[in-house]
């Protein structure tokens, strides 16, 4: 199985199509000698400053001015006083899409609990420090390939019932056959499945140009 490194262009899309795509992608960042990899379960979208459960709902702030920018940054931000949750920029400038990564499996004899965002990070090691690095190069970044595309369901996001209606949309994406996913596999259908081609990501870069 050959796995390339996702380009700029295949953040360039919206936080749904980039989080379904995900799935079943591997999460690569160097720490020192070290190299940490985790295949990706678990994702959710958010959409911009139009969802209410986005950081973004709240405009332009010292912390969300990342989530604004260039597609393929890294978007960390510190919650509950605990736990730092990593996310990914996606979109065009200014759309302020992002994916959060929820659950992961960890890889090539690493044992390592990444069900639930938090969990995740603290393991991959992933800190603020991330925050606006940028995942098409350097020692943080992700792996993908067009074939053996995990079944996907998907649900309600977790945690944003204060979002009024925006917590009833379906924008929760995991492996349905996962048993590193963060909570319950209930799910009101399943997502079909995608073609990830190169091809694919070329041709929507040159829409996007039009």
């Amino acid at each position: 199985m050959t796995m390339k490194k996702l380009n700029r262009t295949f953040y360039r899309r919206s936080a749904t199509d980039v989080a379904i795509d995900l799935i079943g992608c591997i999460l690569v960042h160097h720490v020192g000698k070290k190299i940490l990899r985790a295949r990706i379960v678990e994702t959710e979208a958010y959409l911009g400053p139009i969802d209410l459960a986005s950081h973004a709902s709240k405009g332009r702030t010292r912390r969300t001015e990342v989530m604004f920018g260039e597609a393929g940054r890294a978007y960390v931000y510190f919650i509950y006083g605990m736990y730092d949750m990593f996310n990914i920029v996606v979109g065009k400038k200014g759309d302020a899409h992002a994916v959060l990564i929820r659950a992961a499996e960890a890889m090539e004899g690493w044992e390592a609990d990444l069900a639930g965002p938090g969990k995740l990070a603290r393991e991959m090691k992933i800190t603020r420090a991330e925050n606006a690095a940028d995942l098409t190069g350097g020692d943080i970044y992700l792996l993908g390939e067009a074939e053996c595309r995990p079944r996907i369901g998907k649900s309600k996001r977790i945690g944003v019932d204060y979002a009024l209606h925006w917590k009833d949309e379906l924008l929760r994406f995991f492996d349905l056959d996962s048993e590193c996913v963060s909570k319950p596999r209930s799910s009101t259908e399943t997502v079909p499945r995608r073609d990830l081609s190169p091809r694919r990501h070329e041709d929507t870069k040159k829409t996007q140009g039009k």
